[in-house]
């Protein structure tokens, strides 16, 4: 059985400074007191907003999914559907905005699945994961100017292909896309 009632032992923040600010980058350089008294006199923060995935699955048990050019890896990938959550927006609404603006899906029967962190020592935000059940295409996409998304329908075979052979590569979605598949006998 695991011990839940271990001692937290949370830094205290002596120091903090931004470095740099943008919409899409802040950049923290924290100095921090550990519990047991050693200083970390740089300590580096990713500040990011929280984000949203969505597992979407059509009323004839079909997945949207999205394929989209990631510069970072200079790669065009598989995705789930995701996005930002926007200032004062609740997570559920980002995630609805989301498809309906990626995909055009929406509607349908939705649940939280789970919530991660990307990388819990550098970054503050979490991602919130959804399943979207009995979605229908109710629109066009509605892309910002940044986004060049192409829609695919997927069989569950073929999903599973894609999870099997390493294809899609973004953990914030290998995450929520495993456990579904493993908590419903799918692999």
């Amino acid at each position: 059985m695991i011990n839940k009632d271990i001692k937290e032992k949370n830094w205290q923040i002596i120091e903090s400074e931004y470095l740099f600010k943008r919409p899409w980058l802040t950049a923290r350089r924290d100095t921090v007191k550990m519990q047991n008294g050693n200083i970390i006199p740089e300590f580096y923060v990713l500040e990011y907003p929280d984000w949203v995935n969505i597992i979407a699955i059509t009323e004839d048990e079909k997945y949207v999914m999205i394929r989209q050019y990631r510069h970072g890896i200079q790669e065009t990938r598989y995705e789930l559907c995701a996005g930002v959550v926007d200032p004062g927006e609740d997570a559920l609404t980002a995630a609805k905005r989301e498809l309906l603006e990626e995909t055009g899906f929406g509607e349908g029967e939705w649940s939280k699945l789970m919530t991660i962190s990307g990388n819990s020592s550098t970054t503050n935000n979490m991602t919130h994961c959804f399943i979207a059940k009995g979605v229908r295409q109710i629109s066009t996409q509605h892309l910002e100017s940044s986004e060049d998304i192409s829609v695919c329908i997927l069989t569950k075979d073929e999903l599973r292909e894609l999870l099997v052979d390493n294809e899609i590569v973004q953990s914030l979605m290998l995450a929520p896309l495993w456990r579904y598949f493993a908590e419903n006998n799918l692999l």
